[in-house]
């Protein structure tokens, strides 16, 4: 009612009390008081005979005139009172008596009405009419909620995500009312910026309907109602993956990579979101998608970590020298393909006591080679040894060669089928997250990488007798290569195609 004097200079009110025939009409202005008097032959005119209150706006000529225009007023009805109980004509009394005109707003609220009495394709008009789209919602979440707080939600997720997901300044899609009033489409605070792609509506019945929308924001049933709402719809999506694997498949495609966003923020809901992550991995060559479920449940015996490799997609990762070690001895890998993955990776450690680590990130003792020959397991101690000294001497050259390009040359564990491999320290961050860290947020670090070095590789054992040169060539060669692979841009391309060409020649 107070919103009145936001467009009238003056605002009277006439009604009697049920059953008296007297009537009484209270002015005010809004801001210096208010006259009660006993109505007017003229107030008593716009009653409706012996019922109803009369309520008169006399508007502002600069703030009020729009309301003079009855697509306005439609507009205003359906926008703030479309869902509430009562209908609303523009009518006078008599006319709408007589059964003239229609009700400016539909007076009903889908949300509010028992689940069981809602059809599929009500669900879909709605869904339709408050997005303005004309697909299907993949999840239609509807239930009611009573206790400590009362609320009703009608929820969506939509089949398409849109195109401005990712943008910073994209509003929330999920309207608050307040007892079937509608209050606002852009309340940050009532649902989480991971959960913008929800669509539909929140009703409260605790809220106050003349609560500002600044006091809102902080208002403690507000937070109640998010953190319901979230575990809610977390729970849905689970079901949905169980019972519909396809359409979960095509949630996580459109939004998987927000909802990954409250793994970083939102611990109180961290397992829910854990439950419904989906990756892929190593176990089928990146065909499938799977969740960290499946993969604890495919893990060796006495295995304490959660192997994954991150990058821009799929194809590069599963070809990557760094996962050859893990494949050859049976460790099944994730791939992390999101930007997010390497954010939310600084803040959880572990899932169900499994550390996360990454297979390009430090050293990592993956035990004996089960792939080993039995000419290996016999060779002498004593050849053993000088092999290890020579291969020595080659890494101790590939130092000084490559100083100025990597921290250290070391022969890998990791490695079976490639020469070499980059990786990043101990005390680094990782390479693609240093490499996502530069482009986002212009990080100036300038860790130097690992270079690994496979000593089992034909190549590596013939370089063992190379000369200084070619061992100086072979070196930047590989290490150019490295770096190929691992998606970073080479410091001479020129000196590189050099360097091939004069390898190629004397091949031929």
């Amino acid at each position: 009612f107070y919103a009145c004097f936001m467009v009238a200079s003056s605002v009277s009110v006439t009604s009697r009390k049920a059953g008296d025939t007297a009537a009484h009409t209270w002015v005010s202005d809004g801001r210096t008081g208010f006259t009660v008097e006993e109505a007017s032959a003229d107030d008593l005119a716009k009653l409706d005979g012996v019922r109803g209150t009369a309520i008169t706006l006399n508007l502002k000529d600069d703030e009020g005139a729009d309301f003079l225009v009855d697509e306005k007023l439609k507009q205003t009805i359906a926008q703030y009172s479309d869902h509430i109980d009562v209908k609303i004509f523009l009518n006078t009394p008599a006319q709408t008596e007589s059964g003239e005109g229609q009700p400016a707003n539909s007076a009903s609220a889908i949300w509010k009405r028992p689940k069981s009495d809602v059809t599929e394709e009500q669900y879909t008009e709605f869904y339709r009419h408050i997005t303005h789209g004309f697909d299907t919602p993949v999840l239609t979440s509807h239930w009611q909620a009573e206790g400590t707080i009362e609320y009703s939600a009608l929820l969506f997720i939509p089949m398409m995500r849109p195109w401005d997901l990712y943008d910073p300044s994209r509003k929330g899609s999920v309207k608050l009312y307040v007892r079937r009033v509608f209050i606002s489409d852009n309340m940050p605070d009532l649902m989480y910026p991971w959960m913008r792609f929800v669509r539909g509506v929140i009703d409260s019945e605790d809220l106050p309907l003349n609560i500002s929308r600044e006091n809102l924001q902080h208002n403690p049933i507000l937070h109640k109602i998010r953190s319901s709402v979230t575990t809610r719809v977390l729970k849905d999506l689970a079901k949905l993956a169980k019972k519909d694997e396809p359409a979960f498949l095509t949630f996580w495609g459109q939004f998987g990579a927000a909802l990954k966003e409250g793994l970083y923020d939102a611990h109180a809901h961290r397992e829910d979101i854990f439950k419904i992550c989906r990756f892929f991995s190593s176990h089928d060559g990146g065909e499938s998608l799977m969740s960290l479920e499946d993969y604890i449940g495919r893990m060796k015996d006495g295995q304490k970590d959660i192997y994954y490799i991150s990058g821009e997609n799929v194809e590069n990762l599963k070809n990557s020298p760094q996962i050859e070690g893990f494949k050859a001895r049976g460790y099944e890998v994730l791939f992390f393909t999101d930007t997010v993955d390497e954010f939310w990776l600084q803040q959880v450690g572990d899932y169900q006591g499994k550390t996360f680590k990454s297979v390009t990130h430090g050293d990592i003792d993956l035990g004996d080679d089960d792939s080993s020959s039995a000419e290996d397991d016999v060779k002498d101690s004593a050849k053993k040894d000088s092999d290890d000294q020579a291969l020595e001497a080659l890494l101790s050259k590939f130092k000084d060669i490559l100083q100025d390009e990597v921290a250290d040359v070391r022969p890998s564990k990791r490695l079976t089928d490639s020469p070499v491999c980059l990786i990043a320290a101990a005390d680094a961050p990782d390479m693609h997250m240093e490499r996502v860290l530069k482009v986002q947020q212009n990080y100036a670090g300038m860790h130097k990488p690992i270079l690994e070095v496979n000593p089992k590789h034909a190549l590596v054992k013939k370089l063992i007798s190379a000369g200084d040169e070619q061992v100086a060539d072979a070196a930047m060669l590989l290490m150019d290569q490295a770096l190929i692979i691992q998606g970073e841009p080479l410091k001479n391309p020129s000196e590189f195609a050099r360097r091939m060409s004069e390898i190629m020649t004397k091949g031929l």
